[in-house]
């Protein structure tokens, strides 16, 4: 059976940071793309970060890149997101997806390594995060 599972997150100040893990279980971490999405009150679904385990590629969302970084830990399974210089509006409930199909896939008028919500066939639970201001 395949899992995902979030920790990691709860409430930090502006400017401080957190680390969020996906434990993955069922699949072989380097055959998938896990991509971070987070879902604000009130708000769209919204791509964070993605990761193609296998290489190492990464891909971040404009409004996270050079505050987050997402790695991979193969041997345990576990993909994290590192998140720096925390704002006010990174509070959102945030979930880790997996796919098998790890090539780069087609829309908006270009390739792109992270794919688009429906893409993905697995979902972990969601894990709150709020960064007070």
């Amino acid at each position: 059976e395949v899992q995902l599972v979030e920790s990691g997150g709860g409430l930090v100040e502006a400017g401080g940071s957190l680390r969020l893990s996906c434990a993955t279980s069922g699949f072989t971490l380097d055959g998938y793309v896990i991509d971070w999405f987070r879902q604000a009150p009130g708000k769209e679904l919204e791509g964070v970060s993605c990761i193609r385990s296998y290489d190492h590629s990464t891909s971040y969302a404009e409004s996270v890149k050079d505050r987050f970084t997402i790695s991979s830990d193969s041997a345990k399974n576990t993909v994290y997101l590192q998140m720096n210089s925390l704002k006010a509006d990174d509070t959102a409930v945030y979930y880790c997806a997996g796919s098998p199909d790890w090539r780069p896939t087609f829309y908006s008028g270009s390739f792109h390594l992270c794919r688009q919500r429906s893409e993905y066939d697995y979902w972990g639970q969601g894990i709150q995060v709020t960064v007070s201001s």
